[in-house]
């Protein structure tokens, strides 16, 4: 893990360790809502260290705690979850070694250190990135989740607290960096719009896979020119003392 660390340059660490900061607050409060709404505690930490996604968590209480069926918030969770598989095929270059590491660094996989990973272009920081981030977020989730929990109701509304802004708050700092590039502004402003435009008329979940139709009005990224080789300086003169004879027969 220290080499890891020091792969790493230090602004990247502190966006990271600023990253676990808000979803420290996230987790604590969606541990506080599970428990306060009924549920024993092992079952909100028992989610956090299987499914370990925020936002998957969120719904499937949510659904549960409202009335709703194990099966649909089963389901919830899948359709939110699936947005991580495009993020897979991305950063996949990440997770090398025996199949063991590769599922354990599959469990890691979120939007935050997918986002990281992507930030990167060397292969021994994009996997140092994607670890740190992944071991971090999970360790920082999870405690926070049982804190939370445990607090039960003292954290009381946590909407009116505004905890339920940090998370998307921090993906959309992530993200920015990125939208210098126009043909990544065109495909996040067509998703955006295609996701908010289906919001009342589809299930919750689908509208970020919707959004992926973006990506279809982002274009081809722009073929790489191969670099040419600097010609030979013994070649390039004798290039131009055969150049200045054929100057002079067409004056």
């Amino acid at each position: 893990m220290r080499s890891l660390l020091r792969t790493l340059e230090r602004a990247t660490l502190r966006d990271i360790a600023l990253v676990c900061v808000a979803d420290a607050l996230v987790g604590a409060s969606f541990g506080a809502i599970s428990v306060s709404g009924g549920l024993p505690l092992w079952v909100p930490v028992a989610m956090s260290v299987l499914v370990f996604a925020g936002g998957s968590q969120f719904a499937a209480v949510g659904i549960v705690l409202s009335g709703g069926g194990v099966l649909a918030a089963v389901v919830t969770g899948l359709v939110l979850n699936a947005r991580l598989l495009p993020f897979g095929f991305t950063v996949a270059d990440a997770l090398d070694g025996p199949r063991w590491r590769r599922l354990l660094g599959a469990q890691l996989l979120t939007d935050e250190s997918a986002a990281f990973t992507l930030l990167e272009s060397d292969p021994r920081r994009r996997r140092a990135a994607y670890w740190v981030c992944g071991l971090a977020l999970f360790v920082i989730w999870n405690v926070s989740v049982v804190i939370g929990g445990v607090a039960g109701g003292l954290l009381g509304d946590t909407d009116a607290l505004g905890l339920d802004a940090a998370f998307p708050a921090v993906l959309l700092a992530l993200v920015l960096p990125a939208l210098g590039d126009r043909r990544t502004r065109t495909a996040a402003l067509v998703g955006a719009v295609v996701a908010v435009v289906a919001t009342p008329y589809v299930p919750a979940g689908l509208p970020v896979l919707l959004a992926l139709a973006g990506l279809l009005f982002a274009g081809r990224p722009a073929a790489p020119v191969a670099p040419q080789a600097p010609e030979a300086p013994e070649a390039a003169a004798g290039t131009a003392s055969r150049a200045v004879p054929l100057t002079k027969e067409v004056r």
